[in-house]
Parts: C-alpha cells; structure tokens; sequence
C-alpha cells in the first residue's frame, strides 16, 4: 500500500475511520475513496456491489458498524447484530468479488468469553459464554473474522483481521444514550461543571477493570497491519494496561471538573469484570502505542471543547455510559 493506492475507508466519518483518514491524509495518499451514509447503504449487497464495481478499490478498511456502549447493547441488540453482519458481509463479499489487494476488517475486545483469562489472548475466542449485555453484537463480530477465515481459506483473500480495546478520541460520541465509558464521563462531568452540580453519578460499582486505546494510535496500527501483517485468524491491539471504572473518572473528574464529587450507581450493571487484552502478537511484530491515557483524556477534552456543538450530544440526563 502506498500514496498511489485506491484505498476505501468503509466508515470514514465513525471515530476509527475519521482517524485512519487523518492518518492517511497526512501521508499523502491521493486516492482515498469514501461513500457516506446518504450515498451507500454498506447493508445492501447490490448498493456495495455497484460501487465496487464503479470504484475499483485495491486496499479496504472495514471500520463501518453500528456501535455503542451497555445501554444502547442491552435496548437495540437486533440492530447491533442486524446491521453489523450485514455491513461484514456485503464488504468482505465485494471485496473479493473485485479483486481487492487486501483488507482489514475492525473488531471489538468483547468478542472474548466473559469470564476469560486475563490478559485476553487471540487463543481465547469461542472457548466460553459472552457477556450477556453485548452479545448480539460480540456475534456480529466473531462472523466477520470469521467469515475473513473462510475468504482467505476458500479464495486465498488477503483479509486480515485486528481486535482493539476500548477506543476514545476525537470524533467520538458523548451522546450519554449510546456512548461508550470514557467520552461519557467527560460529557457528565462537563456537564456538571456547567451546571453548576457537583455530583456526577456513573453507572455501577466503579470496580471494572477496562484498557483504553487512543483512536490515532489503533490508526496507526491498522495502516501498521495492513502493511505488514498477512495471517488468518485476529491480531488484538491494545495498550497492555488496565485500570477501573472509579481510577477512570478519577481521572477524567481531574481533567474536565476537580471540584466534582462522583457517586457510583450499583443497581446499574457493571458488564464484564475485566476486559484486558494480551498484545503479545502485535509487540512482536514490533507496534507499540504512544500516547498515554492521560494524554488522551487531556486531548479528547479539547476537541470537544472546540466542537461541542457539532458534536454527538444528545440529551444530557439520559444514563448509558459502560463500555
């Protein structure tokens, strides 16, 4: 892959897809091909055919789905898995049907059992029960690698597949009905601190543990991967550390509003225990992340300042805020 390349970010205005687009930008590549919502429904094999056919990509980033946090998984999980396994399908299918050089299909860390081994490894998929909160769609996503498999075993398609963790940064969605953990707290917590509240409450016991991954640096594994990585089965990309819920919005309460006190909702559901995923894999091919949590949390805040009114708010006092 390189400046020259057709290259189709299959997402591009979602959180993963805006930033391998920046990433790709500032590269320089010149032929970035993307199809918003109102030009391509990504769940319509004939729509995605056409515009494989029409477009001619040569590398793809499947980062398209619909996604949320535990309130959102819990009260719309036929969405989540309707939407998300037609998306998979329609691109994988087209992709091969076209010749594509390769693809990178995007999944989630909650594809692993709920109660896995910690750190999670690749190894660990399909060996015990999934979280009951977001299984439909952890379904979803072991179909897509799957169904990458079954390309690249039946085709010899060059469709590989990566697992992040959790995920916060620019372009993310502080809307508090469908937004994951982190962009959550800093949307109660500013909000507070507009308000003039000094509570914040956050859904559960706060003793979850969860690993955070900056957008720009899965972006910068994805192009990583796509560049040199070419094995079936998943690659998961993390950071190798965790923390919990209540050192999260510590955290973010330090950031965004010092002077808040958080209280903790434990008749609200925790999720899984622990989500914390082994990157022994991709260390070894030589990817490392670089911005810390801190940093992070410091940067997405900006960005929401400087775009608080076009980005995804929603109402303020709706609750789901776990990833």
């Amino acid at each position: 892959m390189n400046r020259l390349s057709r290259v189709f970010v299959a997402g591009h205005r979602g959180l993963v897809g805006s930033a391998i687009t920046r990433r790709l930008h500032g590269e320089g590549f010149e032929n970035l091909l993307m199809a918003g919502r109102e030009q391509l429904d990504l769940r319509d094999q004939a729509a995605v055919t056409y515009w494989f056919r029409a477009n001619r990509p040569e590398y793809v980033f499947l980062v398209a789905g619909t996604v949320g946090g535990i309130l959102a998984n819990s009260t719309r999980p036929a969405e989540f898995i309707y939407d998300n396994m037609l998306i998979h399908a329609t691109v994988v299918h087209a992709a091969h049907v076209f010749g594509v050089t390769k693809l990178l299909y995007l999944g989630s860390s909650c594809i692993y059992p709920r109660e896995a081994s910690q750190p999670m490894r690749e190894d660990a998929l399909l060996t015990g029960a999934l979280e009951p909160t977001n299984a439909p769609y952890a379904v979803a996503k072991i179909a897509g690698i799957t169904l990458c498999d079954a390309y690249r075993k039946q085709y010899g398609s060059d469709f590989i597949s990566a697992m992040p963790t959790n995920l916060y940064g620019p372009n993310d969605n502080f809307e508090l009905t469908s937004s994951h953990v982190l962009p959550a707290l800093i949307r109660k917590c500013h909000d507070a601190r507009t308000a003039g509240r000094r509570d914040v409450t956050i859904w559960g016991s706060g003793s979850p543990k969860r690993e955070f991954l900056h957008v720009d640096d899965l972006a910068d594994a994805c192009i990583f991967l796509m560049r040199r990585y070419s094995v079936g089965g998943h690659v998961n990309v993390g950071t190798g550390e965790d923390l919990t819920i209540r050192e999260l919005a510590e955290m973010v309460r330090a950031e965004v509003y010092p002077e808040a006190e958080l209280l903790f909702d434990a008749s609200k559901p925790d999720g899984a225990p622990r989500k914390l995923l082994d990157i022994g894999r991709l260390r070894d091919l030589g990817w490392h992340h670089r911005i810390s949590l801190r940093e992070g949390i410091a940067s997405t805040y900006q960005w929401f300042l400087d775009h608080h009114h076009e980005a995804r708010l929603g109402p303020s006092s709706s609750p789901g805020d776990k990833s």
